[in-house]
This record gives C-alpha cells, sequence and structure tokens, in this order.
C-alpha cells in the first residue's frame, strides 16, 4: 500500500527512563512556564473599579432620542423595525392629540416601542434606517440580569432623558454620540 504523502514518521516506542518516570523535567519546564506568567501584565481587570476603553466603534444599548426642545423624535414609521435582521424592534403607532405638541415632534408618535435585547445582535442598522435621528447605539453596556422579561426593554427604558428638565442624565445618557 502507497502512502499519499511523504509526511508520515515512524514513532519509536522505546521504555522511558528511570527521569522520565518521575516527571521531573516536565513539571520543572511546567513550573517555569507558570512562573514566566506570573511577572506578566494581567489580562482581566476589577470590573465595577475600573473599566476597559472600547472601540470608537462600540455599539452598546439602543436609545430613543429627544429634540433640543425635549420632545420625542420617533414618528413610528417602522423603518427600523423592517431593518432588524434579528426582528427585535416592535412597536405601536398613535396620532397626536391636541395640546401634546410640547410632547411629541410630529402627528404620529410611537405610543409602544419595545426592543428584545436578547434578540438585538447590535448591527446598527436601525440607527442608519431611522429617517429622523431618533434611535442611535449608546455607549452604555447592556446590564446583566437573571430574569428574561427584563431584557425586553420599552419605551421607558429607552427614552432618553429631558434635555431641559435634567440636562445631566441628558448628557450622561447621549455619550459620545458618532456622527
Amino acid at each position: 500500500m502507497q502512502a499519499l504523502t511523504s509526511k508520515a514518521k515512524v514513532v519509536g516506542r522505546k521504555p522511558m527512563t528511570f527521569w522520565e518516570k518521575l516527571y521531573i523535567p516536565v513539571i520543572a519546564k511546567g513550573m517555569g512556564i507558570t512562573f514566566g506568567h506570573i511577572f506578566k501584565k494581567k489580562a482581566t481587570i476589577s470590573y465595577p473599579e475600573q473599566t476597559r476603553t472600547f472601540s470608537p466603534v462600540f455599539r452598546g444599548v439602543q436609545v430613543l432620542n429627544r429634540d433640543e426642545e425635549g420632545r420625542e423624535r420617533c414618528t413610528a414609521c417602522g423603518l427600523c423595525a423592517v431593518a432588524c435582521p434579528a426582528e427585535a424592534i416592535t412597536m405601536e403607532a398613535a396620532e397626536r392629540l391636541p395640546g401634546e405638541e410640547n410632547l411629541y415632534k410630529e402627528e404620529k408618535y410611537a405610543a409602544r416601542y419595545e426592543i428584545n435585547m436578547l434578540r438585538c445582535i447590535f448591527c446598527g442598522l436601525c440607527e442608519e434606517a431611522c429617517p429622523k435621528d431618533a434611535v442611535y447605539l449608546s455607549e452604555t453596556l447592556v446590564p446583566s440580569n437573571f430574569n428574561r422579561e427584563s431584557f425586553v426593554y420599552g419605551k421607558k427604558e429607552l427614552l432618553i432623558p429631558h434635555p431641559l428638565e435634567e440636562p445631566e442624565a441628558y448628557a450622561k445618557a447621549r455619550g459620545q454620540k458618532r456622527g
């Protein structure tokens, strides 16, 4: 029978010597590798006390934006939901009533806006699809939790704070928004 390649090697099965049976050279080599790693820089960080720096293109939790006067920008056009490949966004539209001009920028608004963060793949297509700059992905990490229902964010959790009533919270939530 002919071999397909010439890379085959015959392995010898010679008996182990006394020192090989004690495994001392192998243990010493392993300990040397271990001690060599003790003095190197650690890859882990102490999370609550330290935070790592993220890439400038990092995408975090989705945020519903407001305009300069504090009105909601979302017009419930549904383009973000259509653009979402994971089908994580659901919304219901409603008509603005007389006297609600200070709450909503357009005649239509999102009465219900939900995103399932367990389905979201943070691709940013919802942000690109929005014609009103109402949706963007912030620099905030999705907090961990043991309850699956807590990962379905409603409009209350997603809406950015009012810029005139809470300017510090608004600036913190907005973060370093990209272009």
